[in-house]
């Protein structure tokens, strides 16, 4: 061989070797998962809440101002009051019960022994014991909203810990540790609780809370959660113009922003409109909002329910009116909530102030809500072969809040609506 072909050689056989090498590297690449941009991917299911949770929790009204005195009670009051039978079984505790502030890396998480000093297993026991179930709060930051130590790098640690107290559902905010992360760094923040809590015998609902921030209706239910935030933090406001403080949105803004995001509820899989205010009237430590009326507050409570949210009501139900209780207890609202096909309900029909929305329930029926935006009372249509596509021939018209039948002839319905009210009616086939 001459030593200019020994020189070719060598050039190719060097050439060769750096590419097997660049194509392997390449190949490893390839195969890494450190950034998920698909979220198509993953199919987490826990088959828990297969119809939108139900219950109660502290922030709204208590912020971190709670105590085992505060629970018990709270627990012992929904028993008697009828709520706990009408399906509020969970009592939540949010942000506060902590017993360190500041950085995971310098504090372990802790239950506040001063608060608590039975230990929270002791609370979710009492909750068992009456048929209810006990949540609690964490977050995927150093630190919480506020300011208490986080689960940041202990995702496993923790949700077994929270699975050997009993708990039952986890509250988990992203919102102050990780509010301007793309949705890919989300996307993997809350799919490590996911798939921890998923790992533990104990069933534990999962509430990814981001304040509806990097769409994650998109791809909350492929990473297991159960519900997720659709908006920012409700105001105790009916109709507020703008956002308060730039941030808080009332109850109209919140049906506005998850109007278009049918598509993303389903069984097991809630889009959450936020803590309910019914009954806080302006007197909440945590939220800002002036109150509003009852006719508002019920008018809330029943889209909510007809949206498919998660009912979780925040005033103090140790000293609840009796028109609130009334409003929250209404069973024939509830249970278009909590119906088995698991629909958000679609606005049908938009004439400015006056919209019609409507969902299909699981017996056949269909559920309407006639809600009047607008400052004066109106005169409401409603046709079913035209608004709802129905081919019915006549059909029953249902009020529940008056739980009376209203008609039961042919297929259009009218009636009046006072200002901010929802007229809520069931829809039955005539045979």
């Amino acid at each position: 061989m001459t030593s200019n072909s020994a020189t070719f050689t060598l050039i190719t056989l060097s050439f060769l070797l750096l590419l097997k090498q660049t194509t392997a590297f390449a190949a490893t690449q390839t195969a890494s998962p450190e950034k998920v941009t698909s979220f198509k991917e993953l199919n987490h299911n826990n088959g828990l809440a297969k119809t939108p949770p139900m219950g109660w929790s502290s922030w709204n009204n208590f912020g971190v101002e709670i105590n085992e005195k505060l629970l018990i009670e709270t627990i012992d009051s929904m028993v008697a009051n009828g709520m706990r039978d009408a399906g509020y079984i969970y009592v939540n505790l949010d942000d506060g019960w902590q017993r360190y502030k500041g950085s995971r890396q310098d504090h372990p998480l802790e239950y506040d022994p001063v608060k608590f000093p039975r230990g929270i297993k002791y609370i979710a026991d009492y909750a068992h014991s009456k048929g209810m179930k006990l949540g609690i709060y964490s977050g995927p930051g150093k630190d919480t909203c506020a300011g208490f130590t986080g689960s940041e790098g202990h995702e496993a640690e923790d949700a077994a810990m929270f699975a050997s107290w009993g708990i039952d559902h986890l509250k988990y905010d992203a919102c102050c540790s990780h509010a301007k992360e793309p949705a890919p760094v989300l996307h993997e923040v809350f799919l490590t609780m996911s798939e921890a809590l998923i790992e533990q015998e104990q069933d534990i609902v999962f509430h990814a809370c981001h304040c509806g921030w990097a769409n994650i209706w998109e791809w909350g239910g492929d990473i297991g959660a159960n519900h997720w935030r659709i908006g920012q933090d409700i105001s105790d406001d009916f109709d507020y113009p703008g956002n308060r403080e730039d941030y808080y949105q009332d109850v109209l803004d919140m049906i506005d922003r998850g109007v278009e995001l049918t598509p993303y509820t389903k069984p097991g899989q809630w889009n959450d409109f936020d803590m309910l205010v019914v009954g806080l009237n302006g007197e909440s430590k945590e939220l800002v909002g002036a109150g509003a009326s009852n006719i508002e507050y019920r008018t809330h409570f029943s889209m909510w329910a007809m949206l498919a949210s998660p009912l979780l009501t925040a005033s103090d139900l140790r000293n609840v009116d009796p028109y609130t209780l009334e409003t929250l207890t209404n069973t024939e609202v509830i249970a278009l909530n909590q119906d088995a096909l698991g629909q958000q309900a679609k606005k049908v029909k938009d004439e400015g102030d006056l919209e019609i929305y409507a969902k299909p329930l699981s017996d056949g029926s269909w559920a309407v809500a006639m809600l009047n935006r607008g400052s004066v009372t109106a005169n409401f249509a409603l046709n079913i072969q035209q608004d709802l596509g129905l081919k019915w021939s006549s059909a029953t018209f249902r009020d529940l809040w008056k739980h009376q039948n209203m008609s039961n002839e042919g297929k259009a319905y009218q009636v009046e609506v006072t200002s901010h009210e929802a007229k809520i009616l069931r829809i039955i086939k005539n045979e």
